[in-house]
């Protein structure tokens, strides 16, 4: 009995086969952490979803007051928002590349995995680089951000929806190190994912403040009243 006893606290059971599986448990560890992660970053979305609704329903809101003077106008900045459309060009190509490098991953592609998610992360940066370039256009143009509700309302959602994207590089930084110091792919695949998951997000938010931002006083009252802020 006291063998039997001695056997099992040494990780054996009673018939005498080993239970350990380091392997197993590296994986099973591995997963969970992974959903941990995963959903971690779906509440992230959803509290930063709740802020930008809110901010959404403060600019239609503000729209419908007196001092309020569209960027849209014949003579105004997004009369013609071609800027705006190269910066989502570039925002289209990181999310595509990411999505590449996510696929790769899966199955264990090394080079297509690195090419994408660099070329991920290097667009992500040309697309933050173009609105800044959209801001100094502003400056130059006279719109700043004290100048009119219209204005601060651009900077403003521009501003914090790019400062989740530099965020986003953080985190992409952060595995591109780890790429360098050759640490295997398999535990760099869930950071694969989620960061294609959270460029994907970012994709379509940006989507929403485009239309938004560059629509007519027609539309935001139309809003305002289908809302009952009018």
């Amino acid at each position: 009995m006291s063998r039997l006893l001695l056997r099992n606290a040494d990780g054996a059971d009673p018939g005498g086969s080993w239970n350990r599986d380091p392997r197993g448990t590296e994986a099973g560890e591995g997963a969970d952490r992974y959903q941990i992660a995963r959903t971690g970053l779906r509440l992230f979305l959803v509290v930063v979803s709740s802020l930008f609704f809110l901010f959404l329903l403060a600019f239609i809101a503000r729209s419908q007051m007196t001092d309020w003077q569209p960027l849209t106008e014949p003579l105004a900045p997004l009369a013609n928002p071609w800027q705006l459309w190269v910066n989502s060009a570039f925002l289209v190509l990181s999310c595509i590349a990411l999505q590449w490098a996510r696929m790769a991953a899966r199955k264990t592609r090394l080079d297509a995995t690195v090419i994408g998610f660099v070329l991920g992360g290097l667009f992500a940066m040309a697309f933050l680089l173009g609105q800044l370039w959209v801001w100094q256009q502003f400056v130059a143009w006279g719109y700043f951000v004290a100048g009119n509700p219209a204005n601060s309302f651009f900077y403003l959602l521009t501003g914090v929806h790019g400062l989740h994207l530099l965020g986003g590089l953080i985190a992409w930084g952060r595995t591109v190190a780890k790429f360098l110091q050759r640490v295997p792919l398999p535990q760099l695949s869930a950071s694969i994912e989620l960061c294609a998951i959270y460029w994907h997000y970012l994709l379509g938010l940006w989507f929403v403040l485009f239309a938004l931002l560059t629509s007519t006083p027609q539309t935001y009252e139309a809003i305002a009243r289908l809302c009952g802020l009018r």
